[in-house]
């Protein structure tokens, strides 16, 4: 969730004075457009490690960009909090973009995107036959996706977290409605799919990180959408998956679980690491009350007729039954029937 805490006078002079420098103020103009790594920016500034680094450090120091490990890798991006966006936007849109430097910073960072949108595109060309196996066997994925769009509606929120983000799909889905949005993924490899899926769609306001879904390294009550799309069905503990999802919504904000209804393709185990074989309604709607949220409603996607052994996928959109009390939000419902 993005604070709009105004910064101290303190708080700006020091965001000035680390911005004040033409490396530092380069990293901030490249930042604005994408997440990179320490070796993306060297590749790109043409400068040493520990250089680039000393610089981020004091960019981080000054609240203006914040470090996120990945595996092995840290990925930097700019700070979350509105104040400080906007205070580096202001800076980044007054410069002339006609400027050599930042025209040579752009062409070579559009060459390191190239980059990595080969080695995703490696990745996907040996996984792909997995996704589509899995698309021939349920309704056609457009219809999957406009059941969500009509699910969510057309009201603009603040943030939204996909959980399992996969190629990074959804946060392209609902990119016109959140202000800030998250992917979530426990594969590396995958997390570079949607990075380059992202970058390619110009969803610059989405960010994706690694993350372990049990035990999901954000704060409580962060987003109003919650979506865990086509992810259950691979989790030894798909309950403790809804609950840390329930813990992360914001009073009043809403958790969309799309699955497969109950089957008996018995090869989904052995092929494709399914670990459930669908889920029947009541199974999700216990799961839901149990981590404190209302069921709003459930709808079944039904093959047509004829198309034999084809799967049924059913969405369910439960929402955080607190309220915000004079800007306060109420204790959560134990229990919500």
């Amino acid at each position: 969730m993005l604070t709009t805490t105004p910064l101290s006078m303190d708080a700006v002079l020091t965001a000035l004075k680390a911005a004040g420098e033409e490396t530092r103020l380069r990293i901030l103009h490249l930042l604005a457009d994408s997440e990179l790594t320490v070796k993306d920016l060297t590749t790109i500034l043409a400068q040493s490690q520990p250089r680039i680094s000393r610089h981020l450090k004091l960019l981080a120091e000054a609240g203006l960009v914040v470090r996120h490990p990945e595996g092995a890798r840290v990925y930097y991006r700019l700070a979350d909090e509105a104040a400080a966006r906007r205070l580096v936007r202001a800076l980044t849109d007054v410069a002339d973009g006609a400027d050599p430097t930042v025209g040579r910073d752009r062409e070579r960072l559009q060459a390191v995107k190239d980059a990595h949108a080969k080695v995703a595109a490696r990745y996907f060309a040996v996984n792909a036959g997995d996704w589509d196996v899995i698309r021939s066997l349920h309704v056609p994925e457009q219809a999957v996706e406009a059941a969500m769009r009509e699910a969510v509606g057309t009201r603009p929120f603040g943030s939204f977290l996909d959980l399992g983000t996969g190629t990074g799909r959804l946060l392209e889905l609902f990119a016109p409605l959140y202000q800030r949005g998250v992917g979530i993924d426990l594969s590396p490899a995958m997390l570079s799919v949607a990075r380059t899926n992202l970058s390619r769609a110009g969803v610059a306001h989405a960010q994706i990180r690694q993350g372990d879904i049990y035990n999901l390294n954000l704060p409580r009550d962060s987003f109003d959408l919650v979506t865990i799309h086509q992810v259950l069905h691979y989790l030894d503990e798909p309950a403790r998956a809804i609950a840390e999802a329930a813990r992360v919504l914001r009073p009043g904000g809403r958790l969309l679980v799309v699955d497969f209804a109950p089957h008996e393709l018995e090869f989904l185990r052995e092929r494709h690491a399914h670990r459930r074989l669908g889920f029947d309604r009541a199974s999700i709607a216990g799961w839901l009350a149990d981590a404190g949220l209302r069921l709003g409603k459930a709808r079944d996607l039904k093959p047509e007729k004829g198309a034999g052994d084809k799967l049924t996928v059913t969405l369910w959109l439960a929402e955080d039954p607190r309220m915000l009390v004079a800007g306060t939000p109420a204790a959560r419902k134990e229990r919500v029937a």
